[in-house]
């Protein structure tokens, strides 16, 4: 279905005009960077169409945290970010999503020295490659933000290019932009990707040539693209968070000795833990957090956030995607066949950025070269690694 009736958004970059483009696209995979991708490649004229085998952001971007900085010392990692961050900004608004500007800060405890100095390295890092960034301790992290308990505070970093957003309404809002600008969109409707020529099968229906694929489908895109004869070395992985009632204004928070994360909520805080680093299946997984998860994550906030005294609201478990070198998939795979998966956790946030990235490189542009898909052979053994840590990806 497409039509004149949807949103029209805010455009934040200047790399797509309305000429037309003879180009047929099939998105496989409703979440934020499929939406994002559509979005833009409809706005550039392309024939597009977005699939879903459930419904927009049914997914890992509907119970994603987001959280969006450019806290990266990695100047590539950095730039995507600070890009993202500028399309959130641009694209938000009352009849669209939200965007709330929030600093974001990491830090170190007393008697961690490895994460401490890993801090105190990133930021150097981040300064030299032009991102906004401070060292603090203890006294003045204290007086910047009045809710945090910092007397057992090592260091801290802070970043003020970030925010959050509510992901489910992000990827609904570009999905329907996307719409607007005059593509279809075929949520319910599971398709199988396939090769030589580029074209895609609906589960009740006929194949579709057309000129490109892109493969959105997170967790499942392994799956999809085994289908289609196409290895890729990518795992899912389980994480899990919860929502509590309390008051928190600022910051957003990642206690990297404890090893957490919270950020405000409209209904208090949004907090996250729970990383099992093995791989999950990602139709069977539990989408229920574990037995004892939210008590032993609300001990650790309510040390770090003394006066907030939250309650918990709910909990549950989702899904992010790993790759051997930590960067993700990202480009064209086979000819007519792209891909873009394996964000360890950061795919939402940086979701506006990559979409626009991909677009690009479906309509003639330059890829990622960093995150070319092809670096792999598609069968390489590795271990699942924490998507939320401070320093370089091994």
């Amino acid at each position: 279905m497409s039509g004149d009736s949807e949103p029209e958004l805010a455009v934040g970059a200047d790399a797509f005009t309305d000429e037309s483009v003879d180009l047929e696209v099939a998105v496989v995979g409703a979440g934020a960077v499929g939406a994002t991708a559509a979005y833009d490649l409809a706005r550039a004229g392309a024939d597009v169409t977005l699939y879903d085998r459930d419904g927009i952001a049914s997914g890992a971007s509907g119970r994603a945290a987001g959280v969006c900085y450019d806290a990266y010392a990695d100047r590539l990692d950095a730039e995507i970010a600070s890009d993202a961050i500028e399309r959130f900004r641009a694209l938000s608004g009352d009849e669209t999503f939200p965007f709330v500007e929030c600093p974001y800060v990491w830090l170190a405890q007393d008697g961690d020295e490895e994460r401490a100095d890993l801090v105190r390295e990133q930021v150097t890092r981040m300064q030299e490659n032009g991102v906004v960034a401070l060292e603090m301790d203890a006294d003045a992290l204290a007086d910047r933000f009045d809710g945090l308990r910092t007397d057992d505070v090592a260091v801290a970093g802070i970043a003020g290019a970030a925010g959050y957003t509510d992901p489910a309404k992000y990827t609904a809002a570009l999905a329907a932009a996307a719409n607007g600008a005059g593509a279809d969109l075929e949520p319910e409707n599971p398709v199988e990707a396939r090769t030589d020529p580029p074209r895609v099968v609906p589960e009740n229906g006929e194949a579709r040539e057309v000129d490109a694929v892109l493969v959105t489908a997170g967790a499942h895109t392994k799956q999809v693209l085994a289908d289609a004869g196409v290895p890729i070395p990518m795992k899912p992985y389980r994480v899990q968070a919860l929502v509590a009632n309390c008051d928190l204004a600022e910051p957003t928070c990642f206690d990297a000795t404890a090893g957490f994360y919270v950020r405000p909520h409209p209904e208090g805080i949004l907090a996250g833990d729970g990383t099992e680093l093995w791989e999950a299946d990602p139709d069977e997984y539990d989408r229920e957090a574990n037995d004892g998860f939210a008590e032993d994550l609300l001990e650790r906030v309510r040390h770090r956030l003394p006066e907030a005294e939250p309650e918990l609201e709910r909990a549950w478990a989702g899904l992010c995607t790993s790759t051997p070198d930590g960067d993700p998939l990202v480009g064209e795979i086979e000819d007519g066949l792209y891909v873009a998966t394996g964000f360890q956790g950061h795919g939402f946030m940086r979701a506006p950025a990559i979409g626009e990235r991909i677009a690009t490189e479906i309509l003639g542009g330059d890829g990622i070269d960093a995150f070319d898909p092809t670096r792999f052979d598609g069968d390489e053994e590795f271990e699942v690694t924490e998507g939320m840590q401070i320093g370089d990806r091994e």
